[in-house]
């Protein structure tokens, strides 16, 4: 099934342009929203083949969480991601064994954090 579901998303990923140019590193099936820059200095990445943990930070002068926030409640389902449910200013997402949480960290400038990490 996960092969399945890499191989559906690699042909979306050469096929589909919609997304811009840029992934969230160390995340590489997470687009990073257009106007958003990653603080490369920030990220946390440990794991192994079965389980992960990665955290990123996006910032933006230019946008706001609500950019964020529709931007990835409306390409994260297209690329496999169920939309959970949403509280105060985070977003939460699932897919096979993975969780995906999308969270205000700051409005001005707008900090966001990225973390996906393995289902327990």
């Amino acid at each position: 099934m996960k092969i399945l579901n890499k191989l559906w998303l690699a042909i979306f990923l050469l096929s589909t342009p919609a997304f811009g140019e840029e992934f969230i590193e160390e995340m590489d099936d997470i687009p990073l929203v257009e106007g958003a820059q990653q603080i490369h200095s920030a990220n946390i990445s440990f794991g192994n083949d079965e389980s992960r943990f990665n955290e990123a930070y996006i910032s933006s002068k230019k946008i706001k969480f609500k950019n964020v926030s529709d931007f990835y409640e409306s390409t994260l389902p297209q690329l496999g991601w169920k939309f959970v449910g949403k509280k105060e200013n985070s977003l939460h997402f699932e897919r096979d064994m993975e969780v995906l949480d999308i969270a205000l960290e700051k409005n001005k400038p707008l900090l966001v954090r990225v973390t996906l990490k393995s289902k327990d």
